[in-house]
């Protein structure tokens, strides 16, 4: 792989409630709203939800208690070391409601902005470097001219935006979820972040692919858990696909008005990772204003949320975005739109020498054996009346609708001219005028 995950530095664990620069009461009523939500009461317990290291979680339940909102139960939990139980007051109950009333957040405590920012430069999708060799064992699985790896790695390592296109069928999607398995390392994604003491949930289970936890082994002299600050989960550098249905809408803030919490758009979660914007032009935006909206932060870095108040702020950006589309560049974008994508990348269809390899290789992998002049057959009769234009998703559609055919009949499978000419009659729909 290119990098290992002990490559990416880790956030480093908050030491102190005073070094979270997160507002002191936004702390207190988290832990107020965790302990009532969860029933938890042992320390180790609570610093295990609030996501913080013990000591300070011991600094947070002692505030609390200076302001009469914990009590100590008295009781020592056996499972938990022999830890000290705490509950909430009547006062402490009635302060959780009401925080509750303004934001249901509680659990892992959110990470500033201003210091998630610079856990984004210290694990920035520009700091890879991807090697020929990286590329090709990611995508070794299609066939590819060399010529074109040659332009896909520069551009992947630049970590600026790419704009593949070409006639549909072809693998641009294929190439695309390449890319994002040579990418191959971890890095740390908030589980939140805070803003104006505003929350905006981060991480998601569908978008972010979890490592496994360490667990510490409780006789190991060696401890490894407060390493790095568990207000992050360490995860796979993040993908997310998006097709026809992506609107501009999809990449502003969402806000969730019965938990009055925030979550982030598509584009700060994909933060670090590849943003891929597939079927271009499929869109109910027209391509142009999706691309306006991406102009700012494809060449600055960075981009600009709004609050439901209006108030707007930046919000790092560091996404690789891939765009993919059938139509001509020209056909959907202006020039100052394209100048402002850095790699404009041509997939044609394959050549007549590599559409046998694909075809050998998937008829190989199902199981279907090939017959010469079957093969003869489709590439002098059937291929010139599309004047041999081929595609790379043809020989995967042949073959399987001859597989479907076969086990229909009851044959064993095989492939002959007139298997062929079934094949391709559901490949194409012929030109005629229905009459209503």
């Amino acid at each position: 792989m290119n990098v290992q995950p002990s490559a990416v530095v880790a956030p480093p664990a908050p030491r102190s409630l005073d070094g979270m620069k997160l507002p002191m009461v936004m702390m207190r009523d988290i832990l107020l709203k965790t302990m009532f939500r969860q029933n938890v009461e042992t320390v180790p317990d609570i610093a295990r939800n609030i996501a913080l290291p013990t000591p300070v979680a011991q600094e947070l339940v002692d505030l609390a208690r200076s302001q009469k909102l914990l009590e100590a139960t008295g009781t020592l939990h056996a499972n938990s070391g022999g830890s000290m139980g705490y509950q909430l007051t009547d006062t402490g109950k009635s302060r959780a409601l009401d925080a509750l009333s303004q934001s249901e957040y509680y659990g892992a405590m959110p990470v500033p902005l201003e210091v998630y920012q610079e856990q984004v430069k210290r694990q920035s999708i520009k700091n890879i470097q991807i090697t020929r060799a990286q590329l090709t064992g990611a995508m070794g699985h299609l066939i590819l001219p060399p010529e074109l790896l040659g332009h896909l790695g520069p551009a992947v390592s630049s970590g600026r935006s790419i704009l593949m296109y070409g006639p549909p069928g072809n693998g641009k999607s294929s190439i695309s979820n390449g890319i994002r398995d040579a990418l191959g390392d971890k890095i740390y994604i908030p589980r939140a972040i805070e803003y104006s003491g505003q929350v905006i949930t981060v991480y998601d289970p569908i978008v972010h692919s979890a490592a496994e936890e360490q667990v510490d082994d409780p006789n190991s002299l060696r401890r490894t858990s407060n390493k790095y600050d568990t207000r992050y989960v360490l995860c796979d550098r993040p993908t997310v696909v998006t097709g026809g249905e992506l609107s501009l809408s999809m990449l502003d803030l969402v806000y969730n008005p019965t938990a009055r919490t925030y979550q982030a758009p598509l584009q700060l979660k994909s933060s670090g990772g590849v943003f891929i914007v597939d079927d271009l032009g499929r869109q109910e935006e027209p391509p142009q204003a999706l691309v306006n909206r991406w102009i700012v932060p494809l060449e600055e870095g960075r981009d600009i949320l709004a609050l439901q108040s209006g108030e707007k702020f930046e919000v790092p950006f560091d996404t690789l975005v891939i765009f993919s589309t059938n139509f001509h560049p020209n056909e959907i974008f202006d020039k100052a739109a394209l100048r402002r994508i850095f790699f404009k990348i041509k997939i044609d269809g394959p050549s007549q020498e590599d559409f046998l390899k694909i075809f050998a290789l998937v008829a190989r992998k199902k199981k279907m054996p090939l017959d010469e002049q079957t093969i003869i057959y489709l590439l002098k009769k059937k291929y010139p009346t599309i004047d041999n234009v081929y595609a790379n998703y043809q020989p995967v559609f042949l073959i399987d609708q001859m597989m479907a055919i076969c086990e229909f009949e009851g044959i064993p499978y095989q492939m002959n001219p007139d298997l062929i000419d079934r094949a391709w009659a559901n490949m194409f729909v012929k030109e005629e005028t229905i009459v209503h």
